[in-house]
């Protein structure tokens, strides 16, 4: 049904991102038709609430003195090479992943476009890879707002 996001079940591990720890996915029913996984991500995130950014922001403030990327590092790179903020790490036609790496976690966001019976559907993967207890506390301190953002996106999509 478009408009709705459901939780899927992911098995480790995970080819986009070797010795992933920790994962979720989400698939929904887009309202309307992609030719390829790197449109639909990118059509995820334009439907990015605005509420997201003012979050962040304050996320970006919150980390900064731990030394932990903001991703705003990757506005340097063309537009071809990253969606958002986020690098490119491998766009196939129907599945695209994106990520970044950091001294608390690896993470990894795969995009997977799929077509059965006629209709299509989009699945996002979040995989994380935690390096140390600073990885599995960023990681519970996001966790809620990760899946409502998710969902949001997924939703308006």
């Amino acid at each position: 049904m478009p408009g709705s996001a459901t939780e899927r079940t992911v098995t480790l591990p995970h080819p986009a991102l070797s010795g992933a720890d920790w994962a979720d996915a989400w698939t929904a029913t887009p309202r309307r038709r992609f030719d390829t996984a790197r449109q639909a991500a990118e059509a995820v995130h334009r439907a990015t609430p605005g509420w997201v950014g003012p979050l962040m922001g304050l996320r970006t403030l919150a980390v900064a003195p731990f030394g932990l990327k903001s991703g705003l590092s990757n506005r340097d790179l063309a537009p071809a090479d990253r969606i958002g903020l986020f690098a490119v790490r491998d766009d196939s036609g129907d599945r695209v992943v994106v990520g970044m790496d950091d001294r608390h976690l690896d993470f990894r966001c795969v995009l997977d476009l799929d077509e059965a019976d006629g209709q299509q559907t989009v699945t996002v993967t979040t995989l994380i890879r935690r390096h140390n207890r600073l990885g599995r506390a960023y990681l519970a301190t996001i966790l809620p707002f990760h899946r409502l953002i998710l969902q949001a996106c997924l939703s308006r999509l």
